[in-house]
């Protein structure tokens, strides 16, 4: 198989190039300064710009978009992009708001986008809870995506999106054979709600991989607004103390390199 092309374009958003596909996840291309509100008085400032701007993102087949109702999810200039994407896959909820031609999954539905001359692609919804317990009425509906294609050699492509570490999240274990994971970390919080978490910490990337075994681990979505409390620093604390098996599964992108990941 080929190596999958990853372009780390900053907080959520990559470049997928793979089996002939161009897929992008959630795309945030707003410059920094912005304080954006997410309801019930939690809020975030974006710190650092995308590494590419989104009129050099080139022709995209799919965008995969985990939740459309957060703007570091999907903001302005990140919304602006979607027409121009051959398909929009999201939460049922979402492709509600979004209209036009968007494909709303729940967790464990599938799509499939076709193209002459590439193998189908099957996108698999992935459960996500984007908070503690009970937190549904602030975070909404999230998704993450499994995505399957004819020669992967390790297993599907997983985007865990925004969700803590749960019951839900740990089915990937059971029910998908993993090769690649893009891991969504940095422990989000808001001084509103105290001390929960919205995300998951370096803690939970950790466990989730030593159950889930991808074949290589990618952590994103960590950096480029306030609200995150684990940076690469702290997460890299947390795999110095894992289980080599673990941690030498994960690995880093530069932000705004394509780089290539088997």
């Amino acid at each position: 198989m080929t190596a999958v092309r990853l372009t780390h374009v900053g907080g959520p958003t990559v470049l997928i190039e793979a089996a002939g596909w161009r897929l992008l996840t959630d795309p945030t291309f707003d410059p920094p300064g912005e304080t954006y509100h997410f309801g019930l008085g939690s809020s975030s400032t974006k710190v650092a710009g995308p590494a590419l701007a989104a009129a050099d993102i080139g022709l995209l087949d799919a965008i995969l978009l985990t939740h459309d109702h957060h703007d570091d999810n999907l903001d302005p200039a990140g919304r602006e992009l979607l027409p121009s994407a051959g398909v929009v896959v999201t939460t049922a909820s979402g492709a509600g708001r979004l209209g036009g031609e968007a494909r709303g999954l729940h967790a464990w539905e599938s799509t499939r986008i076709e193209a002459e001359g590439r193998p189908a692609l099957e996108v698999t919804a992935t459960p996500c809870r984007h908070g503690p317990s009970l937190s549904h009425p602030l975070v909404g509906d999230v998704v993450g995506f499994a995505l399957r294609w004819d020669g992967q050699e390790h297993g599907v492509l997983w985007i865990s999106g925004d969700t803590v570490l749960y019951d839900g999240v740990r089915e990937v274990a059971d029910r998908l054979e993993v090769g690649l994971a893009l891991l969504h970390v940095g422990g989000a919080q808001f001084g509103v709600t105290g001390p929960a978490h919205y995300t998951m910490t370096g803690g939970d990337a950790v466990e989730l991989v030593d159950l889930v075994r991808p074949h290589t681990a990618i952590p994103v979505h960590y950096e480029g607004w306030n609200h995150f409390r684990e940076g690469r620093e702290a997460i890299e604390r947390e795999l110095a103390q894992a289980p080599a098996d673990v941690r030498d599964r994960f690995r880093w992108l530069p932000i705004g390199v394509a780089t290539d990941v088997d």
